[in-house]
């Protein structure tokens, strides 16, 4: 291994934190996924009920609180921002760079460890999901945890540090069941009933410290589970039966794929080191035999892996982030396979990349043409610029790698071509932000707060735009529209109108009043001769208000200029 100095590698180090955390809020958050896990502890600040998740003060017991929880302390510790509420995908998506790190060092040693940090903190999926407002990062964090401390346990001669490391096991997946349900002891728990089977090696189940372990596992799991129940007896048949069982086993939240759809995602997900994955997982079943009895770290991270694509893969519901949990376990195997190769076999494997950065390129080039839309035509091209830049930097990276890895400089070229990755994938990301507004609504939050009258109802009527709230500090009264709230307003009925025609006399009752509808939908409200004043005007979403003292304010459009006076009377 190329020698860099401890200096240098500080330098790598805080290189990589500075891109990794440069913008979290440079982007505006986007639906549903950014809105929705924004706004859940922003409310649970304001009622101080850290215990009902609720979204739009409806009761949503989709997922755990732990996620919640920590982006609500850092709400009231740095506010209420776009970052703030990132920060927690931010933060543990860094910290599992580390994780890799030192699992590495204890498992296969110090080059391989410092292959794998570098692997998987330049993964494209594992980069993107690291940025965005989402569970999967945190569960992926806590379920490594789980799993690599296990591997060391396992690998453990001492008794007390092998207790010591399968409490910490234990705990990793208590905390992934916080983060995001039963996954998170469910899928551990399979892996190690299969690595036995594969392996006929029983004994594995010997050294889990049952007793300690559970004792571990229920007294930090438990505690909300028990509380939230406490407070919400309905809480078992929607987060156990709803939630987990039907959503795997049927397709009964829209989401169903075909088979092959994760094949794709995991090969585009491991760039640039896609190649580098195939050769490893190949070698690492092929190669990777050790005495029986023996346990095998490798062989165990190999069977995680393709138990994850399987399992998801033949789910009911699919997304690409699902693959997650794969690639801290693909980058600590791919980083002991790069540091027993040689320079030039990982030269050849990495070269076929250029392909990729030149179908981007291109693609770069005529993004405008895969507009559909009106508004699709004037963002898609401002997206140019960004994704020609990220491809020209990714390209510069493994020219650069290429040239150093063929002076067998392999540490130096690795290092090279994971920070230009790294890049790359930042660069793309922040330059969505021109998109961001067929997908957000922040810019009508900064349209129509400061015409907002403190105490007015506001009612979001046959749609529920998932970021206004976060941006508007405030929640909607929903009107014909249930979607994921359908089960809380079961519970709640009070605080919907189940229909226009019941919100008619509601709106018409009101001397100060708000409501954003669809633009498809609003000649149904005028055919109700509701009384509304547009405020607000885009291409997909209209403002009104109701007002005694009804003034000819111009509408503003989606830039924030007036679009001519629109005043619908009955």
């Amino acid at each position: 291994m190329n020698l860099i100095s401890k200096k240098q590698w500080w330098t790598l180090i805080v290189a990589v934190a500075v891109i990794w955390f440069a913008n979290l809020e440079y982007r505006t958050l986007i639906k549903p996924d950014e809105g929705r896990y924004a706004e859940i502890p922003r409310e649970m600040v304001a009622s101080g009920d850290w215990t009902t998740p609720r979204l739009n003060d409806i009761k949503y017991f989709e997922k755990p609180p732990l996620q919640y929880w920590a982006t609500a302390a850092a709400y009231e510790v740095f506010g209420e921002h776009q970052w703030t509420s990132r920060l927690w995908a931010g933060l543990t998506g860094f910290a599992g760079i580390f994780l890799v790190w030192f699992a590495g060092l204890r498992l296969f040693g110090r080059e391989a460890a410092a292959y794998a940090a570098m692997i998987l903190g330049s993964s494209l999926l594992y980069v993107l999901i690291g940025h965005v407002n989402t569970l999967d990062m945190g569960v992926t964090f806590f379920i490594s945890l789980g799993i690599f401390a296990f591997l060391l346990a396992q690998n453990e001669i001492n008794v007390n540090a092998q207790r010591s490391w399968m409490l910490l096991a234990w705990a990793g997946m208590a905390l992934a069941v916080l983060s995001k349900g039963l996954m998170g002891l469910i899928l551990p728990g399979t892996a190690i009933f299969i690595y036995c089977l594969v392996q006929r090696d029983f004994a594995v189940l010997k050294r889990m410290h049952w007793l300690a372990g559970l004792a571990v596992f229920f007294l930090i799991s438990a505690p909300w589970f028990y509380f939230v129940m406490k407070a919400n007896p309905e809480f078992f048949d929607k987060f156990f039966i709803y939630e987990h069982y039907l959503r795997f086993t049927t397709k009964v939240h829209d989401r169903y794929q075909p088979w092959y759809y994760f094949i794709p995602i995991l090969l585009s997900g491991a760039l640039p080191w896609t190649l580098v994955m195939l050769d490893t997982l190949w070698r690492t079943w092929r190669d990777n035999v050790l005495p029986p009895k023996t346990f095998n770290a490798a062989r165990f991270l190999m069977i995680w892996a393709v138990f994850i694509y399987v399992f998801f893969s033949i789910s009911g519901s699919k997304l690409p982030s699902y693959l997650l949990p794969m690639f801290p376990a693909l980058a600590l195997l791919m980083g002991k396979r790069m540091a027993e190769i040689s320079a030039q076999t990982l030269l050849k494997q990495i070269v076929p990349v250029i392909l990729f950065g030149v179908a981007l390129l291109v693609l770069a080039l005529n993004v405008g043409k895969l507009a559909d839309t009106t508004l699709q035509k004037v963002l898609y091209p401002q997206y140019t610029s960004w994704l020609v830049l990220s491809a020209l930097v990714l390209l510069a990276g493994l020219l650069g790698s290429m040239w150093m890895l063929r002076r067998e400089q392999k540490l130096i070229a690795i290092a090279t071509l994971s920070v230009s990755s790294l890049l790359f994938a930042q660069i793309g990301l922040s330059g969505y932000n021109v998109l961001a507004v067929e997908r957000s609504a922040k810019h009508i939050a900064a349209a129509i707060a400061p015409q907002l009258k403190a105490g007015a109802p506001f009612y979001s009527v046959m749609d529920y735009e998932q970021t206004l709230p976060f941006y508007l500090k405030r929640t909607f009264t929903l009107v014909q529209y249930q979607d994921e709230m359908g089960f809380g307003l079961g519970q709640e009925p009070q605080r919907w109108i189940p229909t226009v025609e019941e919100f008619a006399p509601v709106w018409a009752a009101q001397t100060e009043a708000y409501a954003i509808v669809p633009v498809h939908a609003y000649p149904q409200l005028q055919k109700l001769g509701l009384t509304m004043q547009i405020i607000f005007e885009d291409s997909q979403n209209i403002v009104v208000k109701k007002s005694q003292n009804v003034t000819n304010s111009t509408p503003l459009s989606l830039d924030g200029r007036g679009v001519g006076e629109r005043v619908a009377q009955p």
